[in-house]
């Protein structure tokens, strides 16, 4: 894949949060010299895929972060990075057993997909969202 896999998902108040610093390397790779076009190409977003689809939620949004704060401010590759930010923050309290703020969550990601164009952006459409945000 490109990049180290973490010993362990964390959850908060389940296990131990990992070493500070641990995911720089994959953040470096959306340094600003990398357009927007490409965002989906770094490191952190590959990596941010796969732990989405690993059940790595946390990790996930430590490295969606970057590509989220990289993306202009109201494009599409901004609100993809946001939309799978919360879907990982929406797993992540599943995970954590707590219903409630999961279902706020998931409100949110159904509000923001409608914003969302349909071709989408960062290698994901609407669609493909939509469906990631349901399993």
């Amino acid at each position: 894949m490109g990049f180290d896999w973490p010993p362990y998902a964390y959850v908060p108040t389940r296990n131990a949060r990992h070493p500070k610093g641990a995911f720089d390397g994959l953040i470096a790779s959306v340094g600003p010299d990398v357009p927007t076009a490409a965002l989906h190409h770094t490191a952190a977003f590959r990596a941010g895929m796969a732990y989405l689809k690993a059940g790595y939620y946390w990790e996930a949004h430590e490295v969606f972060e970057p590509i989220w704060m990289a993306a202009p401010p109201g494009s599409a590759e901004r609100l993809v990075a946001q939309i799978l930010i919360q879907i990982a923050n929406a797993r992540l309290k599943h995970a954590m057993q707590r219903p409630k703020a999961a279902a706020r969550l998931e409100q949110i990601v159904r509000d923001l997909l409608v914003l969302c164009p349909a071709a989408g952006a960062l290698g994901l459409t609407r669609a493909a969202l939509g469906r990631l945000a349901e399993t």
